[in-house]
């Protein structure tokens, strides 16, 4: 096949197929009395196996792992993808822990709070199961927003601090770093509505979904991959 060949048949340019080569992650084609490169069906293979990899764990990643599976024993190609079906199940674990810490929040929301309902940082501390050091933290990084006191300076946590905290505590809960939660409760303040952030996380939970089924499809092009490459080029 040409260059051209195995790009129509994997979806991608020319140009791709001679980087996803240069790179390695394709095998390196011979080439042809005229300097043409000359590929065949385990090239297709390659970068079709690739184009689902990196979706499923992005493209740098993807770079580096199909060729070292590619060239490795069977079994170690083999527990690398259970490991990264294992990293998806985690992650979509914590999404629904922070989806039902979510719940909670947004339940307490709707009711009606007055000045005398404010928290200090130990109780809400205490209310969170986390420590006054990370109500500290999340509000030097801008996660929560508290007030003070005019006569000591004391932190106090009213209605919407405590909403911030409560989102914030659920989405630590589901993984999530400092990050992605201000990027987060931003969206929250922006449009007045906690309900966003349940949405970013079902939209993260659809995410998961389709990286599932690439790392499926990867894990089958893998296998087609292996078994069609010379015996000396990897070990059973």
């Amino acid at each position: 096949m040409s260059t051209a060949d195995v790009g129509r048949l994997a979806g991608y340019s020319p140009q791709q197929v001679r980087d996803l080569e240069r790179l390695g992650v394709l095998p390196l084609a011979p080439r042809a009395a005229n300097g043409y490169r000359r590929y065949d069906a385990r090239h297709v293979i390659a970068a079709r196996a690739y184009r689902a990899l990196a979706e499923a764990i992005g493209p740098v990643a993807a770079r580096t792992l199909l060729p070292a599976l590619a060239a490795g024993p069977v079994d170690t190609a083999a527990a690398r993808i259970d490991e990264l079906h294992g990293d998806l199940v985690l992650e979509r674990r914590r999404v629904h822990e922070a989806l039902r810490g979510l719940d909670a929040v947004l339940a307490e929301a709707a009711e009606e709070y007055d000045d005398s309902d404010a928290m200090t940082i130990g109780e809400l501390a205490q209310a969170l199961g986390v420590r006054s050091s990370a109500l500290r933290h999340w509000e030097r990084e801008d996660l929560v927003r508290t007030t003070r006191s005019d006569g000591s300076g004391a932190r106090s946590f009213g209605a919407l601090a405590m909403t911030e905290a409560r989102i914030a505590a659920a989405l630590r809960a589901g993984g999530y770093g400092i990050p992605a939660i201000r990027s987060i409760l931003e969206e929250v303040r922006a449009h007045g509505d906690a309900g966003d952030a349940q949405r970013i996380l079902q939209q993260r939970l659809a995410d998961l979904t389709r990286r599932s089924v690439a790392l499926l499809a990867a894990a089958g092009l893998l296998h087609d991959l292996l078994t069609s490459m010379p015996a000396e080029t990897h070990r059973d």
